[in-house]
């Protein structure tokens, strides 16, 4: 099992990974300290799990949680000092509620009741956008796309791997996908999860910032409103 350590206490994070490495078949894949760290490595370091601390500084580890609820994958456990969260963190889907210092033991069985919790999972479904590159057709999955820009006839695909040429214009993708991408302005989509937050320039323009790219799109004022409502939801 694959576990990101999340927590803004670099003690904290240490100990966990300790306890991890008593535990049999958990490979630790990162240790970050904060949630909006989370969300930009979540693509990259594909965890099955998430230890999650609650309070810390930006995205919170309930906004995180919320953020993922509803997919297959990762799972959260939270972590924290603090009681008063559990009934909120178990609404969320979390599988599991420990209390610092956490101890191995309780480590172990969270980390049991996830690796049960994926393997009663059904199979996730992938979805894939189908276009050419160098002439040959080939597809990408959509959970590997980075952000979409119309150029001329063609709308890019910018993904993990490299660019890929679609033929549909945005609008077909837009409609396709309505539950995966959102438009930032007329010439460009983005899969929603990899909107991180929102830039305001002293000009009055607002600029995406977006996991796994260094590449941050301006949002027309049209779409702005509903970008900064998704942001509120989570």
């Amino acid at each position: 099992m694959r576990v990101l350590i999340v927590d803004d206490e670099p003690l904290a994070r240490g100990r966990l990974a300790a306890l991890l490495g008593e535990c049999d078949d958990v490979e630790v894949v990162g240790s970050v300290a904060d949630g909006e760290a989370a969300l930009g490595t979540l693509d990259e370091l594909r965890p099955d799990l998430l230890l999650l601390d609650i309070n810390m500084p930006g995205i919170s580890g309930t906004a995180l949680a919320q953020r993922l609820a509803g997919g297959k994958r990762p799972l959260v456990v939270f972590c924290t000092a603090y009681e008063s969260h559990a009934l909120h963190a178990f609404d969320l889907g979390a599988v599991d509620y420990l209390l610092k210092p956490v101890r191995l033991e309780r480590l172990q069985e969270a980390v049991q009741r996830a690796r049960q919790r994926l393997q009663q999972a059904p199979p996730e479904t992938v979805s894939y956008l189908h276009g050419r590159l160098r002439g040959e057709q080939v597809r990408v999955a959509l959970d590997d796309v980075a952000y979409l820009l119309a150029e001329e006839k063609y709308v890019v695909v910018h993904h993990r791997g490299g660019q890929l040429l679609l033929e549909e214009s945005l609008r077909q993708l837009e409609e396709a996908h309505p539950s995966t991408l959102i438009r930032l302005h007329r010439n460009c989509l983005v899969p929603s999860k990899r909107l991180l937050g929102l830039k305001a320039l002293s000009d009055g323009r607002v600029l995406a910032r977006l996991s796994g790219t260094d590449f941050t799109p301006e949002v027309s004022r049209r779409n702005l409103p509903a970008l900064r409502r998704l942001l509120r939801m989570g």
